[in-house]
C-alpha cells in the first residue's frame, strides 16, 4: 500500500513538474520586448535592432551555439518608416493618433491644410462622374474616401492616378470600433490617413495634417538563430520559430507594443531554449531556435532564411512556429494540421492523454506566419496560435504586456515538450 501511494505521489509530482513554468520570467521577457525602449520592435528608431540585441544577449546567457557571429543572419528589405510627426485636425478639432486615426502603412510624407473633397464613388462606374472628377482642380484638397473604395481608387488607369497625385492628402474612412495598423514595403505618392468613421465629423470642411514618412529601399535587419546539439542525432533538427518584430511607431508618440503579437511567441521560444539548454534536458535531435524579423512586412525574414539556410532544409524533422501565444482558454489552433495528419494525430493523442488543453483545432495551409515558406520548401511544419481569452488588441496600441492573461502558457509549454519528445 505504501509503495502504491509513493508511486502515485511521484506520478503527480512529475506531472506538476512538467507543467511548472517560471511565469515571472515569462512576464519579464514580454514586458521587456513590449517596452517603450524597444519602440515597438519596428523600423522607426531601430526598434528591431534593439530587440535583436536583447535576443542575442539572452541566447548567449543560455549557452546556445551559433551558426554565425552573434547569432545573426543579416538581410535587407524595403520599408516605409514613420518616425517623426503624425497630426490630424478636422474643422479645428484635433484627432487622437491610435484612437481616432492612424497613418496608412504606405503613406507618403506631407504637411499642410486643405478643403475636404468627398469622393463621388460613382466615378468607378459612371463615365460622366469620372469626367467630372478629372476636370476638378484638387491641388488644395484633402480627398475623403471610404475604405471599401480606396483600393479600387488606386487601381484606376493612368489619367485618374495622375489626378490623384495632385491632392494634398487622402483620408480613408474605416468602419468598426478600432484602428488597426500595418507596415508596408512601398510608399504612395501622397499622405494617407485612416480615420474611424465614428470620429469623422458629419460636415467636415477643412483638414490640417502632418505625417513624416521615408521609404528605405535597403533597410538592414536580422534574424537571430541559435541551436542546441542533439545527443543522439545532432545532424537532424527540430526547429522552433517565432517572429520578434512588430509594427513599431508612427511618429514619436504613437507606439504599437506588440505584446500578444508577438512578444508572447518570442518569450515562448526563449523559454523552450532555456529548458533544452539545461544539461539534464539535452534533446535527442538538435533544436534550432529562429527568431525572425520582418514577419509584419510580409514574412520577409523567414523567406530570406529559406532562400539562404544555415543548414540543409532537408535536415529539419519538424518545425513549430509560435505566434499569438498568450491565451488558450479555448485551446489552440494548428495551421497545417490537415496537411500533416500523422503528426496532428500524435499531437491530439498527447493532448487527450495529459488533458493539457480543452481542444486543438486544425486548419489547412495558410500564408499567415513564418512557417509558410518552410512548408513551401517541403519542411513539415505547424503554426500554433492560442484561442480564447480577452486579448483582442491586434495591431493596436493597447496590445500591452500587462493585458496578457497567459492562461494556458504552462500547459501549451508541456504539450510542445511532449510532442518534441514523441517525434
Amino acid at each position: 500500500m505504501r509503495l502504491r501511494f509513493l508511486c502515485c505521489f511521484l506520478l503527480l509530482l512529475s506531472g506538476f513538474t512538467a507543467l511548472s513554468q517560471d511565469m515571472a520570467r515569462v512576464r519579464k521577457t514580454i514586458a521587456a520586448l513590449a517596452s517603450e525602449e524597444m519602440h515597438g520592435r519596428g523600423y522607426a528608431f531601430k526598434g528591431d535592432s534593439l530587440a535583436a540585441n536583447y535576443l542575442e544577449q539572452r541566447y548567449a546567457s543560455m549557452g546556445l551555439q551559433s551558426f554565425t557571429a552573434g547569432f545573426r543572419q543579416n538581410f535587407t528589405l524595403p520599408i516605409n518608416i514613420l518616425d517623426n510627426r503624425l497630426l490630424l485636425e478636422v474643422n479645428g478639432q484635433t484627432l487622437q493618433p491610435g484612437v481616432d486615426f492612424i497613418a496608412h502603412g504606405a503613406t507618403g510624407a506631407g504637411a499642410g491644410d486643405g478643403r475636404v473633397y468627398q469622393l463621388d464613388t460613382t466615378l468607378l462606374l459612371d463615365v460622366d462622374a469620372a469626367q467630372n472628377f478629372l476636370a476638378t482642380k484638387l491641388r488644395n484638397t484633402v480627398l475623403v474616401v471610404r475604405q471599401r473604395h480606396f483600393q479600387n481608387l488606386l487601381s484606376l488607369p493612368e489619367p485618374f492616378r495622375a489626378q490623384l497625385a495632385t491632392v494634398k492628402a487622402v483620408v480613408v474612412l474605416q468602419p468598426g470600433a478600432k484602428v488597426m495598423a500595418t507596415v508596408r514595403t512601398e510608399q504612395l505618392p501622397f499622405p494617407v490617413l485612416e480615420v474611424l468613421e465614428k470620429s469623422w465629423p458629419a460636415h467636415a470642411k477643412k483638414v490640417k495634417f502632418a505625417v513624416d514618412a521615408r521609404l528605405e529601399q535597403a533597410y538592414k535587419s536580422q534574424n537571430l538563430i541559435g541551436f542546441i546539439p542533439g545527443k543522439l542525432q545532432p545532424d537532424s533538427f527540430v526547429v522552433i520559430t517565432a517572429h520578434y518584430d512588430h509594427l513599431g511607431r508612427q511618429g514619436k508618440t504613437l507606439m504599437f507594443p506588440g505584446a500578444h503579437d508577438n512578444a508572447s511567441g518570442t518569450a515562448f521560444l526563449l523559454e523552450l531554449a532555456h529548458w533544452y539548454a539545461q544539461p539534464q534536458n539535452t534533446p535527442d535531435y538538435s533544436i534550432a531556435f529562429m527568431a525572425f524579423a520582418a514577419e509584419e512586412a510580409g514574412l520577409l525574414g523567414s523567406k530570406f532564411y529559406t532562400e539562404n539556410p544555415l543548414f540543409p532544409l532537408a535536415k529539419i524533422k519538424f518545425l513549430l512556429n509560435l505566434d499569438l501565444m498568450s491565451t488558450g482558454e479555448e485551446g489552440m489552433m494548428a495551421v497545417n494540421g490537415s496537411v500533416f495528419p500523422k503528426q496532428f494525430s500524435l499531437l491530439q493523442q498527447l493532448n487527450r492523454q495529459h488533458q493539457f488543453l480543452p481542444q486543438i483545432k486544425s486548419r489547412g495551409k495558410a500564408a499567415n506566419s513564418d512557417h509558410y515558406y518552410f512548408t513551401e520548401q517541403g519542411v513539415p511544419s505547424f503554426f500554433f496560435y492560442t484561442l480564447g481569452g480577452t486579448t483582442t488588441e491586434y495591431h493596436h496600441p493597447n496590445d500591452k504586456a500587462e493585458t496578457l492573461p497567459l492562461t494556458k502558457f504552462p500547459q501549451v509549454f508541456a504539450l510542445i515538450k511532449a510532442f518534441i519528445a514523441a517525434l
